[in-house]
């Protein structure tokens, strides 16, 4: 027919349902395009995995944790005032509630009194041991004085010029001033006993007082809750007007300065795993936002094993799990201060290994505390502030030494002099020594 054009036999499909030849070309073109793409991503694979990958172990089983620091009620009482809530920021050493201090007030005035009624007991002590050796060597001037009388006596009994009755007389009186010079003797030891080689301030009695000065301060102080560290209070369970007792928990504060992260790797990953490796983390409530850590140590057990009831993996029949084991992470401060992390968020975890030189578990033991806090301490030291000028305010300190003498050798009082051949050759010098000695004074006298 004229004028109709006749379709090419190229472009007109088989009439058997075979693909033609361009048909064919285009899907093997096709199938080598996507084959080259699967190679280029298995080669950009292989490559990272070579350089990077093999390096890499990655768990989504991790959550921030962190300290809880319970605040518990040292003493009984009456929560009167609560200067948190949860959410609050407290600072160390600030006050977050108070009890009713009427009993402890009460009971520290009475340990007032106590301590200087103490001290002043104490230092009528010191007075008594002086007294008691002014005493024995009254006695002792006594005694001498009975055996000069006696000793001059008994020469003039061969002569007639005393009667025998007279000498008895003497002799007597000797014997009861001998009985009075033991007897004082005895006072003076004992007196001494109670106070010998002590300071008036330091005294077994007085450090008695001071001890239970002491415990009434606390009691009065801890009516005072204070924040042990810095942190955010978290758990508050007081009421005003709650009955507490003590070891109550009342609250908990959580410092989020000092958060770290619990990884749970599982067993099969651990073996390339080693203190200091360098971690990248991400967490689900920062989306945009990588955290930077290492690895600071690895728990001495699975979580399975310090659970409350552990498997008991010998008995019945028996699956193997494969156990995790965490591992610590801690967190720059500088990226914790810029967005801080709560307990508990989800973290996902990746860790370097590249670095395999550190070991597996701690070598060394820490010679440093880990966490502490002085706000207690302090405490302690304002009581001995007011110790100390009740003590200066009812006596100054006083020292008496063993002998009775300080600096000075004691004086040998003979316990049962003789009666006719004495050693004091001279009374009148042994007496002016012994009031030289007594001028010694058997203390001294410390300005506080």
């Amino acid at each position: 027919m004229t004028g109709t054009s006749t379709p090419s036999n190229h472009s007109k499909p088989s009439d058997t349902g075979y693909p033609t030849p361009v048909t064919l070309k285009k899907r093997k073109f096709a199938t080598f395009m996507l084959a080259g793409i699967f190679l280029v991503i298995g080669l950009i694979w292989l490559v990272y995995y070579l350089v990077w990958g093999q390096f890499e172990v990655y768990t989504d089983d991790a959550y921030v944790n962190g300290n809880l620091v319970q605040v518990m009620a040292q003493v009984p009482g009456t929560v009167v005032e609560i200067n948190g809530d949860d959410t609050y920021l407290v600072n160390k050493g600030q006050q977050i509630a108070k009890l009713d201090p009427s009993d402890m007030k009460i009971a520290f005035q009475h340990a007032q009194a106590e301590l200087a009624q103490t001290v002043r007991q104490v230092r009528q002590a010191y007075e008594t041991a002086d007294q008691a050796q002014a005493t024995l060597i009254l006695r002792h001037a006594d005694l001498v004085k009975a055996q000069l009388d006696l000793k001059r006596r008994t020469g003039l009994l061969g002569e007639k010029a005393i009667s025998r009755e007279e000498l008895q007389h003497y002799q007597t009186a000797l014997d009861t001033a001998q009985a009075q010079y033991n007897y004082a003797l005895h006072n003076l030891h004992a007196a001494q006993a109670l106070v010998d080689n002590s300071h008036l301030y330091t005294h077994p009695q007085v450090e008695r007082a001071k001890a239970n000065f002491k415990t009434a301060y606390l009691n009065l102080v801890r009516t005072t809750i204070i924040a042990p560290v810095t942190g955010y209070i978290a758990k508050r369970s007081i009421q005003v007007g709650q009955q507490v007792t003590v070891n109550t928990p009342m609250l908990a504060i959580v410092p989020l300065s000092d958060v770290w992260v619990d990884a749970n790797y599982k067993e099969s990953q651990l073996s390339e795993i080693r203190i200091g490796q360098p971690v990248i983390l991400t967490a689900d409530a920062y989306s945009n936002i990588t955290y930077h850590g290492k690895v600071v140590g690895l728990n001495a057990g699975t979580g399975s094993a310090f659970s409350l009831l552990p498997a008991q993996n010998a008995t019945g029949n028996w699956i193997k799990i494969v156990q995790r084991l965490p591992v610590r992470i801690s967190l720059l401060a500088d990226e914790l201060k810029r967005n801080p992390l709560q307990i508990g968020l989800s973290m996902r975890v990746t860790t370097n290994i590249h670095d395999t030189s550190g070991s597996r578990l701690a070598t060394t033991a820490s010679s440093k505390p880990v966490y502490f806090t002085d706000v207690y301490t302090r405490q302690l030291a304002d009581a001995d502030r007011l110790i100390n000028r009740i003590l200066r305010d009812n006596s100054p300190d006083i020292y008496m030494s063993a002998s009775g003498f300080p600096d000075h050798p004691a004086p040998c009082y003979p316990a049962k002099p003789s009666l006719i051949n004495s050693a004091f050759t001279n009374p009148a010098e042994e007496i002016s020594q012994l009031l030289a000695a007594r001028r010694l004074m058997p203390k001294e006298w410390i300005s506080a």
